[in-house]
């Protein structure tokens, strides 16, 4: 038999076992997952979403729907900048729909409260509980690497974009230079599950978190298999010398 098509971390797992072990890993560290971003990143992922959210631009009237939108970091910046744009332009600011697979992730963002503009649904980024054609912008950020089959994800991003529509991915990549990725290898295998182990108490969750982004498409390859899926002008922004990576496309 061949190897199994899922990747859990650096183990090889059942496609069907995945998104069980994944609701796992988000159940165990849902209540202190925003802490541990700051930890891990030094605040940079901060900076990060800022400039993601900054290049989705969102526009009065508009629909953005924020997959894998967890604990609503993206979809408070982009119904910020929604507001300031409507109070510029005029008319009804965008709104955002978060769907998150792990509903304690959800339950989460609910909980920190100031959820004007955004609706919240637990769904699957591979089946999205939405009709064709719906959103404006669609943006999955430190998500699409949970996923069990990523170009069914991209479709189904594709899918539920207008014509005209635009995509962003925020998410870990590969460092452009050695040196860079000696370093975050280091950083990451060593520091990050420590991290986890003395804020969260779960070692293996964080483990799992930094395999993931090593198993995860670079650039290139990312940019490829949204070409495949059907995005157009498709470009990749680096952040950090590559240790994350903004990829964009259009739906034309």
């Amino acid at each position: 038999m061949g190897e199994p098509a899922a990747t859990f971390g650096y183990s090889n797992v059942d496609p069907a076992d995945k998104p069980r072990l994944v609701r796992g890993v988000f159940d165990r560290v849902a209540g202190r997952y925003d802490l541990m971003n700051d930890l891990m990143s030094g605040g940079v992922h901060r900076l990060w979403k800022d400039a993601a959210a900054a290049r989705l631009n969102p526009q009065p009237g508009e629909l953005i729907v924020d997959c894998a939108g967890g604990t609503g970091d993206m979809a408070r910046r982009f119904t910020a900048l929604a507001q300031a744009a409507a109070n510029r332009r005029g008319g009804r600011p965008a709104s955002v729909v978060v769907v998150d697979y792990n509903e304690a992730m959800v339950r989460a963002g609910l909980d920190r409260g100031g959820d004007a503009g955004i609706s919240w649904s637990v769904g699957d980024a591979q089946g999205l509980p939405l009709p064709d054609g719906l959103a404006d912008a669609y943006c999955i950020s430190f998500g699409l690497r949970n996923v069990t089959d990523i170009p069914k994800a991209l479709r189904e991003a594709r899918r539920v974009l207008k014509p005209g529509g635009r995509f962003l991915c925020l998410e870990f990549s590969r460092p452009t230079s050695a040196a860079v990725r000696g370093v975050y290898d280091a950083y990451s295998f060593k520091a990050i599950p420590a991290i986890g182990a003395l804020v969260a108490g779960d070692r293996d969750a964080y483990r799992y978190l930094v395999e993931s982004i090593r198993r995860f498409p670079d650039q290139a390859a990312l940019a490829s298999l949204m070409v495949g899926a059907g995005f157009s002008r498709v470009n990749v922004t680096n952040f950090s010398g590559g240790v994350c990576a903004l990829h964009h496309g259009w739906a034309i």
